[in-house]
């Protein structure tokens, strides 16, 4: 077995997406020849609990939990929030009126915590982890951002030890989709490139999710970059199943729903269909899952949809998977921002194995489009295009009303989770061909 030291900020009991690529592939990589080492922080502020993730920790794997100081407890302070209070995860806005502490929070976490509020995290890491590889030896580095400080440890980490680097990112850096809402002076908007670009340089390997995003990043520095998208995992989801959904006409979204994903023209559409369609009405339900924007709600009560809605908070992994097999439709909500087109939702692939229809939202060029369009499984629609949504609806209603709302989609074995870590284990093995394992 070769062994290898995986630097991650989330980790179970986290729960939310940012957790389940690497969960997974460490669920996996004893099969592929590689033993891997966890790093990750022993205190973290968690958007989510999810302590059902927990079962995917393979038994006697080594798990190193270390201390971190985040400034959330000082935000919190001065924000009134409890101390146990989460934060919510991205840039979800839960009142109608955020107020002036959080937008100079927003301020003061662009432009004095580089790259991110786990800054103060890495030279400890580096310190530990350069000690710890002393005695305990590995054949190789990951870092998996964001937060893109985990690529800063291992990047210090990489310079002093020279051990093979992987550089995984989930997220774009300089171009995620709220990068423009941290308020960035000139100074710190050179900084943060300065440091994506020491990371682009100096990683042995760099995955991405996607090819828009394989493409961005060939505009910052032109070099292999290698797509190794999300997946689902058969142990959660099971063999998609065509089946007809039972009781109401459900279109169902799971997990955050930032101002950037309200979709406007799906609750336009939804609200023509509903006093144009006898019957639709009363068979609708909008059942959003997880942390929801205000301004989200407060479109869906001016269509007049409010009696449909069906809010649920936070719910654990294995709950979730089957909210999603017993909904009539599952919505896909790009980001209405300007890297749409590479936004390709973790939640993607449990929906296209949960054997129920996507019904996706965004550009038709973009990376979910063209994954849809191969596999089958649902309907794409532009950000304004309301008389395709409301076509599309209405096809599924139909369908749903005819009881043969199923859909089989084709070819998604190769998102599953044990193929996608063999193709992250082949890029171990190129990356460590001829290498042996060091001590320092």
């Amino acid at each position: 077995m070769k062994r290898l030291l995986i630097i991650t900020y989330y980790w179970p009991p986290s729960g939310g997406s940012g957790v389940q690529r690497w969960l997974k592939f460490v669920k996996y990589l004893r099969q592929f020849g590689w033993e891997p080492v966890v790093y990750t922080p022993e205190n973290p502020e968690l958007p989510e609990a999810d302590s059902s993730l927990e079962k995917d920790i393979p038994q006697g794997i080594e798990i190193i939990r270390r201390p971190i100081w985040e400034p959330y407890m000082i935000y919190k302070r001065l924000a009134g929030l409890k101390k146990d209070e989460k934060l919510g995860a991205g840039f979800v806005n839960t009142s109608k009126k955020p107020g002036r502490i959080k937008a100079l929070s927003l301020w003061i976490r662009g432009n004095l915590l580089i790259p991110d509020p786990r800054c103060f995290w890495i030279n400890p890491s580096v310190s530990f982890l350069t000690r710890y590889l002393e005695t305990h030896p590995v054949d190789a580095i990951v870092s998996t951002g964001p937060p893109h400080s985990m690529h800063r440890i291992a990047f210090k980490l990489h310079r002093e030890t020279q051990l093979p680097w992987l550089a995984d990112f989930r997220d774009p850096w300089t171009n995620i989709d709220f990068y423009k809402e941290l308020r960035l002076s000139a100074f710190a908007d050179r900084i943060h490139h300065r440091m994506e670009l020491q990371v682009l340089k100096e990683a042995d390997r760099i995955t991405v999710i996607g090819p828009h995003m394989k493409t961005d990043f060939k505009q910052l520095l032109d070099r292999p970059y290698h797509v190794i998208t999300n997946g689902f995992d058969p142990d959660d989801t099971g063999q998609p199943v065509a089946i007809q959904p039972k009781g109401k006409f459900s279109i169902s979204h799971i997990g955050t729903m930032a101002a950037s994903r309200n979709p406007v023209s799906l609750w336009k559409a939804l609200q023509k269909l509903s006093q144009e369609l006898p019957g639709f009405k009363d068979d609708l339900q909008i059942c959003l899952s997880g942390n929801v924007d205000i301004i989200i709600i407060e479109c869906i009560r001016a269509s007049g949809l409010e009696p449909c809605l069906k809010k649920i908070d936070y719910l654990p992994h294995d709950e979730v998977v089957d909210l999603q097999k017993n909904s009539a439709v599952l919505l896909l909500q790009i980001n209405n921002t300007p890297n749409a087109r590479m936004i390709l939702p973790g939640k993607f692939f449990e929906y296209m194995a949960s054997g129920r229809p996507i019904l996706c939202i965004g550009p038709g060029d973009g990376d979910a489009a063209a994954i849809i369009q191969e596999t089958g499984c649902g309907l794409t629609a532009g950000f304004d295009d309301v008389e395709l949504i409301q076509k599309h609806l209405a096809t599924l209603y139909a369908a749903y009303k005819n009881g043969d709302l199923i859909v089989s989609p084709a070819e998604i074995n190769r998102f599953s989770r044990p193929e996608l870590t063999r193709s992250l284990a082949a890029l171990l093995n190129e990356m460590t061909a001829g290498t042996k394992k060091k001590s320092f």
